[in-house]
């Protein structure tokens, strides 16, 4: 565990279009119960992680707010992110809801607001992204960003603001990998964060990735882990089992050549997406 600890300080960081940075592996907590997310996130702030990601309609920020808390890290070295659900959208109510998830989670200012789906039925996110701007602007909200944004989606909310999103947070594992998007995202200036990175563990069997596996002594988890950090992906992989938290973390020690990237490149599938899709979901 000492050894997991280094990686608090020693694990790679990306930057941000706003200057600031995020660590590029965090804690996810999404389908985590409040009284289980509490342990967790302890566990795993205990073992060297800094980044934890949460949303409001988890129901779990309370937990999450108690695991920190329990942890005992200063606050300054923590990336907390949450994010606002769809009912929620519209200026006034936005604010609302952010000052809500603030109470829960018990902090003065989360490092990364995202607005969960863009919910293009309700059309309200637009005026919801200037109310994540004023967020911003007062400093509550110490980077601003999406998840579940199309390309059309992101043009719109940049075209009506001047202001572009750090962050897209996007299902995104080896047989859905996102490449149009992620070229959109990189002439854009917007990082890409990857939800579901372990295709909801539908992957752990894949013999290609088990043989990577083999290789490099590693487990599968490993692997898909390290294929996101090497490709300059964040990853929030969940789990509340603390060896699997812990084993989570350790991915540092070793990286994938341009044999294995190839062969998880071939992963890729066009009917790879577990989730919704964010052009046709209605909710």
């Amino acid at each position: 565990m000492s050894e997991l600890r280094s990686y608090a300080a020693s694990q790679p960081r990306l930057f941000l279009n706003d200057r600031k940075s995020i660590p590029q592996i965090g804690l996810g907590v999404w389908q985590t119960p409040p009284d289980v997310a509490g342990p967790a996130v302890e566990t795993a702030l205990r073992a060297g992680y800094r980044h934890i990601d949460t949303a409001a309609i988890y129901r779990n920020e309370v937990g999450v707010g108690e695991g920190i808390r329990a942890a005992g890290i200063s606050r300054e070295n923590l990336f907390i992110t949450t994010k606002l659900w769809n009912e929620d959208q519209g200026y006034d109510a936005t604010l609302r809801a952010f000052d809500e998830s603030l109470k829960r989670l018990g902090v003065d200012y989360v490092d990364l607001y995202l607005v969960h789906w863009p919910a293009p039925q309700r059309g309200l996110y637009v005026d919801t992204w200037k109310a994540f701007i004023r967020l911003h602007e007062q400093r509550l909200a110490r980077s601003i960003g999406v998840s579940n944004f199309e390309a059309e989606h992101l043009n719109k909310i940049i075209s009506a603001t001047g202001v572009t999103p750090v962050l897209n947070q996007v299902e995104l594992h080896p047989r859905f990998q996102q490449r149009k998007l992620r070229d959109v995202h990189e002439k854009l200036g917007i990082a890409t964060q990857s939800w579901s990175p372990l295709g909801q563990g539908t992957l752990l069997s894949h013999p290609t990735i088990n043989s990577i596996a083999e290789k490099h002594r590693r487990t599968p988890a490993q692997i898909i882990i390290r294929w996101h950090i090497d490709n300059g992906l964040v990853v929030i992989p969940k789990s509340v089992t603390p060896s699997r938290i812990v084993e989570n973390l350790d991915v540092f020690g070793f990286g994938l050549d341009e044999a294995d990237l190839a062969a998880i490149g071939k992963l890729n599938a066009n009917d790879g997406r577990i989730g919704p899709n964010p052009l046709t979901a209605n909710f």
